[in-house]
């Protein structure tokens, strides 16, 4: 099928190379001439591992320009994955959709064959059947259903990992605005996807519901695990990796996201709970879980930064070993250990910072606040205090002579328990987040009254 993908962003350029892969020919488009002529002689714009293999392995199917009407005019279907920023009361913000959408609706009066406009970006609930709709139908003369299908087709991925869970995903959601519109879509994921996932097709506000509460929910579960973790740092004996493996192990509750460690971060999960929110409450309706999930994960920079100074007692020098919101990818939007290096900074610490691939978007916003090393050996041997803060895997393998040296032991808090604590004891005195060692992190409970 001829595709066309509007925005070649993060999710864009892979979503293109993925379709290419399946034996599609598809066109992208972006108002970034840079990403365009990238695209266009087979090297890839964005960051994600495989990515650039995909795209050199495909590139006679892949074509880009910055012409959009002559993209939607030689294709069939047109993914518009622009993006959706937060507006100024914490909604999405769908002013770069309905540019794309009134851009594809002129080029659809200048053809006369059947389309379908598929919006995967992420957007507020009621908006594809209110101002996309409309949209749509006034730029291009023609009534949805009928001429052109609408869809609202999000993806669910994660940064490092985006096409793997484009080619293995738990479901396809589609918001159609007819059968036929839906059969489309479901058509192209049904020759994209390697393990035969469930189409749940429905309408559109259903869709755009479930979207956004699927991610509320598991940051739910995320800051659940993380109120755990800070209980259990408090109680002589007490483990979070125990207490969430036994939760994991009840069917009802299962295992996924039940780790406790930092607050979740990113492009998505953080601003989805306030988005939520502010649905319920202009619907008069409550959510008191996402706006409490939300508050707590707050929490977790002033409970990550106390426990760093509190193992600063005596010395000053603290290292981050960790700056994107998760391994894998540059990303460093909400990110633990960016928000931890500009707070230790304000506290009056030494900071030292490393990360494999997001040191430099990192200190393009910290600037002189902090030091950058080029590895993790040389900011280990800096300082006082050292903080794992992402859970990359090169740094589980950093030899344990690395952490010693002749002064005072080195003091390690290793939020994802990444560091084998045999492996490390005797060279440094390892804390774990989530674990009540022998100096807890937080106020120890000296006893529990019941009743």
């Amino acid at each position: 099928m001829k595709i066309s993908v509007i925005g070649l962003g993060k999710l864009g350029t892979p979503l293109a190379a993925v379709l290419a892969s399946k034996g599609h020919s598809v066109v992208g488009v972006d108002v970034n001439p840079d990403f365009v002529c990238l695209l266009a002689s087979g090297r890839a714009p964005v960051d994600e591992p495989g990515i650039q293999k995909l795209i050199g392995e495909n590139r006679d199917r892949i074509t880009a320009t910055v012409d959009l009407e002559a993209a939607v005019l030689g294709t069939e279907v047109s993914f518009v994955i622009v993006p959706t920023p937060s507006d100024s009361q914490g909604g999405f913000s769908n002013k770069y959709v309905l540019s794309a959408v009134a851009a594809i609706g002129q080029a659809l009066k200048k053809k006369r064959d059947y389309h379908v406009v598929n919006i995967t970006s992420t957007v507020m609930p009621g908006s594809t059947g209110g101002e996309i709709r409309k949209v749509l139908e006034s730029s291009s003369g023609r009534e949805v259903g009928a001429t052109v299908g609408l869809c609202y087709n999000p993806e669910f991925i994660a940064l490092g990992s985006v096409m793997r869970d484009m080619l293995f995903p738990d479901m396809i959601l589609i918001g159609e605005s007819d059968p036929r519109a839906g059969g489309v879509l479901a058509e192209i994921y049904k020759s994209v996807c390697a393990n035969n996932p469930p189409v749940l097709n429905m309408n559109w506000v259903n869709a755009e519901i479930t979207k956004i509460s699927i991610n509320t929910y598991v940051t739910t579960r995320i800051s659940y695990a993380n109120m755990l973790s800070d209980i259990c740092e408090r109680l002589p004996g007490a483990d979070v990796d125990v207490v969430t493996g036994a939760l994991g192990a009840d069917s009802r509750i299962g295992k996924k996201y039940l780790k406790g460690a930092l607050g979740y971060g990113g492009p998505c999960f953080p601003r989805d709970n306030v988005a939520f929110s502010l649905l319920a409450r202009g619907l008069g309706a409550r959510a008191d879980l996402a706006e409490a999930t939300d508050s707590l994960n707050r929490y977790q920079i002033d409970r990550l930064a106390a426990a760093a100074n509190r193992l600063l007692e005596g010395g000053s020098k603290v290292g981050i070993l960790g700056l994107s919101y998760k391994p894998d990818t540059a990303v460093i939007e909400e990110s633990q250990g960016l928000a931890l290096a500009a707070r230790l900074s304000e506290d009056r610490r030494e900071v030292y910072v490393h990360d494999p691939m997001a040191l430099s978007a990192a200190m393009a916003v910290l600037q002189d606040k902090v030091v950058p090393m080029k590895s993790a050996e040389e900011c280990i041997k800096a300082v006082d205090v050292l903080v794992i803060t992402t859970a990359w895997p090169q740094y589980a393998e950093i030899p344990a002579s690395a952490f010693s040296r002749p002064q005072a032991r080195l003091q390690i808090l290793d939020c994802w328990r990444t560091l084998s604590r045999e492996r490390i004891a005797g060279v440094a005195d390892i804390h774990y987040l989530g674990v009540c060692g022998p100096e807890p992190l937080g106020k120890r409970v000296r006893a529990v009254v019941s009743g």
